[in-house]
């Protein structure tokens, strides 16, 4: 008698009054739950809308459902058509009986229509929803426990299920077949599949952020990563299946959707640093804008007849109209308004600036009267500028003198002798000439003043002693 193993429910529905109460069912809803509540995780992280997965996944569900009964229906049709069966238990999805790749492939159909629907692209949806879809999976097994279905081989491990007669592989007649009576535990293959989603969830979720798989990768990831599992977990279950070449018919299609995952996954390895937009219309799809002053209005928006120039000015804000100044036509110009303007012009024209001699080391102190007039002789040209002694020269002649006397007891090297520089002369800015007659007739007309006003002196005076006498 083995010691250990997992033990089956009793029964696996409750009903409340008229209304059943389905453990498998309610292992669906379960996941469905959790599918959803983690895609939307994923999509808002990607940039999404929130409640898109909700959305979408009021398509998907029932085509998932659908597809999934499907798939066991057609695969498993001896269960419910031929002789002694009954047809209308093919509606019977309580039951059990749920083919996951009719469910991905339908479930695709009505994500496609409702991501459609709300303007959705189906590949970066499909990578938010994938870990959820394995975690679903995962949840959804252990309703293979509440039905005592789909287990494994005879098993004596210590994680081996329990399994009572009423549920034992059977005959076409409905008896037990011979070689299970006496066996109690199988392999719990439903634990082995729940157990390999979730990780393959949590491996979807690592690999999409390590190695940024977007574009439908990580979708990819997981529909490869699934099918690896599902092959030598088939290996396992004795449940009736059809078979071709010793291999169940599940593996073949396990086979198929590996390579044509791994096949995507090869096409899309450079998709990494590829943007993916999320919705139709984003960045990758959108229409080149018209420049703002791109011909006389611009490309009018569609259903709004606002131009791209028309946003441009109103974000803008107020702009202060040019001002026009019109040009006099040429003759129209009267006299008085050209002498108005050359007085202007006259006025506003600076006066000349004679820039002052910079001031040489030393000339602190006020300058002598005579200094001023050697200064104007040495302009004039008269007198010679005294030679200036530059203080290199004094140097040198002390350096000579410790030299002769013998006292230098470094050998200094020899400086450049400066060259000599040349007086410096006054910087006089560039001015209007001024005749040279202008302030010698000045001087004249000044003297003649004098003279006419001493002669009008001598006339009163003469008058005054006349008047006298």
């Amino acid at each position: 008698m083995q010691l250990a193993f997992i033990p089956s429910p009793s029964q696996g529905v409750w009903h409340i009054g008229p209304l059943p109460l389905r453990a498998y069912a309610m292992m669906i809803i379960i996941g469905v739950v959790v599918a959803v509540w983690l895609g939307e995780r994923r999509w808002i992280a990607k940039g999404g809308q929130p409640g898109v997965v909700i959305d979408v996944a009021v398509w998907a569900v029932p085509f998932g459902l659908v597809g999934g009964r499907l798939y066991h229906v057609i695969t498993d049709h001896q269960m419910y058509f031929g002789e002694g069966k009954h047809p209308l238990d093919a509606l019977k999805v309580w039951n059990g009986g749920l083919g996951i790749w009719g469910a991905v492939a339908l479930g695709a159909v009505g994500a496609w229509i409702g991501c459609r629907s709300k303007g959705v692209r189906l590949a970066p949806f499909a990578d938010a929803v994938a870990p959820g879809i394995a975690l679903a999976q995962g949840i959804g097994r252990w309703g293979n426990w509440w039905n005592q279905e789909l287990y494994g081989k005879p098993t004596t491990l210590p994680w081996g299920v329990e399994i009572d007669l009423a549920h034992r592989p059977k005959d076409g007649l409905g008896g037990i077949l011979p070689q299970y009576e006496n066996v109690e535990t199988y392999h719990p293959t439903f634990l082995y599949e729940s157990i390999w989603c979730i990780a393959l969830a949590l491996v979807v979720i690592w690999a999409g952020k390590r190695y940024n798989l977007n574009h439908g990768r990580s979708f990819a990831l997981y529909v490869a990563g699934y099918t690896v599992g599902r092959g030598w977990i088939e290996a396992l279950r004795i449940d009736e299946a059809h078979h071709f070449l010793g291999l169940r018919l599940n593996d073949y299609t396990s086979i198929i959707v590996f390579l044509g995952a791994a096949l995507y996954l090869y096409l899309k390895r450079n998709s990494g640093s590829v943007p993916e937009p999320l919705y139709f219309g984003d960045s990758a799809e959108t229409e080149e804008l018209v420049p703002v002053g791109a011909g006389a209005t611009g490309a009018a928006e569609e259903g709004t007849g606002e131009t791209v120039t028309d946003k441009a000015v109103a974000s803008a804000g107020p702009v202060a109209a040019p001002v026009v100044v019109p040009e006099p036509e040429s003759g129209d110009a009267e006299p008085e308004d050209e002498a108005l303007e050359d007085e202007a012009l006259e006025d506003e024209a600076p006066a000349p600036v004679v820039a002052e001699e910079p001031d040489e080391p030393g000339d602190d102190d006020e300058e002598e009267p005579g200094d001023i007039e050697i200064a104007e002789a040495e302009e004039a040209g008269d007198v010679e500028p005294a030679p200036v002694e530059s203080a290199d020269e004094d140097e040198a002649e002390e350096l000579a003198e410790i030299e002769d006397e013998g006292e230098l007891p470094v050998e200094l090297e020899e400086e450049p002798e400066p060259e000599p520089r040349a007086p410096a002369e006054p910087i006089v800015t560039e001015a209007e000439p001024v005749p040279e007659d202008v302030w010698w007739a000045k001087n004249d007309d000044d003297k003649n003043d004098d003279d006419k006003n001493d002669d009008d002196k001598n006339d009163d005076d003469k008058n005054d002693a006349k008047g006298e006498g």
